[in-house]
């Protein structure tokens, strides 16, 4: 799994012209599955992601985690997080996880944030979206649950 966090200032998600999704102040978070990837990992890196320590306190030192500052999050699937373009310039796919995985995956995902952060939102799954976004700083950090939370092999 993967995740790409930003601070922001406001983000919104659009599709075909409708806002479907919008916050205030906190984190975009754009998400990404692979193969391998269960409900243990996504508690894992939704425990991180809430608890990093990115915003702000008083003396401006990044002190603060997202429940601190009482910040929201929207959440956006981005299979592209899995694109890989070691051959070639075409990026290919084939690390990420079929879409019907997927799917039910980042569903869990949206509920199992929900269950910690009284504001969360979300993009659609498997649609094209158009994301804005006002970064605060940029302030934007990459997490992949390969590097923090090593699969132990058997």
């Amino acid at each position: 799994m993967r995740v790409l966090v930003q601070e922001v200032k406001s983000a919104s998600v659009t599709i075909e012209g409708e806002t479907v999704a919008s916050i205030g102040h906190g984190m975009l978070l754009f998400v990404g599955f692979t193969e391998g990837d269960n409900e243990a990992t996504l508690c894992k890196m939704r425990d991180k992601v809430l608890k990093l320590r990115i915003f702000p306190d008083e003396n401006g030192k990044t002190n603060l985690s997202l429940d601190a500052v009482h910040g929201e999050v929207l959440s956006v699937s981005q299979f592209t997080l899995y694109g890989d373009v070691k051959e070639g310039n075409r990026p290919s796919f084939v690390n990420a996880m079929k879409p019907e995985e997927a799917s039910r995956l980042y569903a869990l995902w949206v509920n199992l944030l929900r269950e910690k952060i009284p504001s969360v939102q979300s993009g659609r799954f498997q649609t094209t979206m158009e994301v804005a976004l006002v970064n605060d700083g940029p302030f934007t950090l990459w997490l992949d649950s390969n590097e923090l939370f090593p699969r132990k092999v058997a």
